[in-house]
């Protein structure tokens, strides 16, 4: 029998990935992620129906991220409770979310720093605070892209190309994000708008 290789998605999901999986027919990589796609595009519709209020609340953060993942995992929604090797330990990620949510309002009000730079932040510091089990990057893209056609503006190109995916650009962005986690924005404000 031919080795799996575990770049072709065939890679077998282990117990601990899947910890709160749903649907149990899922048995590979490959699989979990085609299911997680198709559930992300309804979060995706469910965004862009939405009229009113900004993105930008506790709930809204919560509702998107069920809506990305409700038919994959269990926990969608709702803050991990166990700690990652990224991310703030699970005691602080409620606050954590709350002061960021509070402080991109009141630099949105404010007007400083521009529109860009605050949403590229807040998209850093989300996925840096890691607030759920899974889906927190793509989760950070979508509300970052929103908060951005809601001041009237193109959301990010995010280096033109699939992020979820192994490649050069996964790359670049995982080492902007780094390099953003030392205080260095640059990469990344490059990144988001390649």
């Amino acid at each position: 029998m031919k080795p799996q290789d575990p770049g072709d998605g065939q890679t077998p999901l282990d117990p601990d990935e899947a910890e709160g999986l749903l649907p149990s027919h899922l048995e590979t990589r490959g699989e979990l992620d085609e299911w997680e796609q198709s559930n992300i595009a309804e979060g995706v519709v469910w965004l862009s129906r939405r009229r009113g209020s900004s993105i930008l609340s506790m709930e809204s953060l919560r509702e998107l991220h069920r809506r990305m993942f409700g038919k994959t995992w269990q926990w969608a929604g709702t803050f991990r409770t166990t700690g990652k090797t990224i991310g703030l330990p699970a005691s602080q990620l409620a606050e954590a979310v709350k002061n960021l949510i509070k402080n991109t309002k009141h630099q949105f009000e404010t007007g400083v720093p521009e529109t860009d730079e605050i949403a590229m932040r807040f998209h850093h510091e989300l996925v840096r605070i890691h607030p759920f089990a899974n889906g927190n990057g793509r989760l950070a893209r979508l509300m970052t892209d929103q908060l951005l056609r809601e001041r009237g503006l193109e959301p990010f190109t995010w280096g033109s190309a699939n992020l979820d995916v192994a490649g050069e650009a996964r790359s670049a962005y995982i080492t902007a994000l780094r390099q953003a986690d030392g205080g260095s924005y640059d990469a990344l404000r490059r990144f988001v708008r390649s």
